[in-house]
């Protein structure tokens, strides 16, 4: 019995002791303004609220002393910027592997075009086409096929396809679309342009003929001629009225000499020099129509 009364007083005596300490605490904080007044309205209430955080605390707590890191700490720090590093080089990583060139992912692109064939035909090169943003008519469409050493117009073979693409470093269309202005420029230098002007001939004209059409031959000329030599509006006027219903390879790469070396008054034109008889008769014609 003893014993318990001791026990039941002890407790007593520690709930007391609680109570009064939360009573010493209350009204310290009171004569430091720490509590709220209630009798107060609404706006001194706030600004006692405010006061008791922004001032009072601050002039009563001490300043708080920054916490050392523990090891936990350390290597939660260095496993983050091990992540970070590690995200950085993983995505530069595949950066670089989405611009070397792949044999493989060239391939599926040629078969998005040709579908179960081996070659991509006029259907499949009318989307190629869309897809890059060229019409087909486009020079730049003229330039792909001389590296790709195409041999038929509107075709596209498996093996051309990755021998030409290879070249360029293109196996997707983002990458071809960004190579277009580099295949326009390739038409600025004088050799290349030989090299493509004599490409066309063989490019456009029908296999079994040994000749251009003259209807091909007038739409491949002002595709490479039509921007770049002022008489071609006059040639292709002379062309559409003469007896002419084709033109022969020698004809054609002396439309392109004679573009490059004869003024556009003719007055260096040897009537008695090499030239075939087609640009003969189209000095004779221009100077006739100048005088009428």
């Amino acid at each position: 019995m003893h014993s318990d009364a001791a026990v039941v007083n002890f407790q007593l005596n520690s709930h007391l002791s609680t109570l009064a300490n939360i009573h010493k605490i209350y009204h310290t904080l009171n004569r430091l303004n720490l509590t709220e007044d209630t009798s107060q309205d609404d706006n001194q209430t706030g600004n006692l609220r405010s006061c008791s955080s922004s001032d009072s605390f601050s002039k009563v707590m001490p300043p708080r002393k920054k916490r050392r890191p523990t090891t936990g700490d350390d290597l939660t720090a260095k496993k983050s910027r091990h992540d970070g590093v590690y995200r950085k080089y993983d995505s530069t990583r595949i950066r670089s592997e989405d611009d070397m060139f792949s044999s493989k992912r060239c391939l599926e692109w040629f078969y998005e075009y040709a579908g179960k064939d081996d070659v991509v035909g006029p259907e499949g090169m009318e989307k190629f086409c869309e897809d890059i943003g060229v019409e087909p008519e486009n020079v730049a469409m003229l330039v792909l096929a001389w590296k790709l050493d195409a041999q038929n117009m509107g075709y596209f073979t498996l093996q051309e396809w990755l021998k030409g693409m290879t070249s360029l470093q293109c196996d997707t269309t983002e990458k071809l679309r960004n190579s277009l202005d580099y295949l326009r420029s390739l038409l600025n230098e004088p050799m290349n342009f030989k090299l493509i002007y004599r490409y066309a001939f063989d490019f456009a004209r029908e296999k079994d003929q040994r000749s251009l059409d003259m209807n091909t031959a007038k739409c491949m000329l002002g595709l490479l001629l039509g921007k770049t030599w002022p008489l071609f509006p006059v040639f292709h006027q002379f062309l559409e009225q003469s007896k002419y219903k084709v033109i022969n390879k020698d004809q054609w790469c002396n439309v392109l000499e004679f573009s490059r070396s004869i003024n556009l008054d003719l007055s260096n034109y040897d009537e008695d020099g090499a030239w075939p008889v087609l640009l003969d008769e189209f000095v004779e014609w221009y100077k006739e129509k100048q005088m009428t």
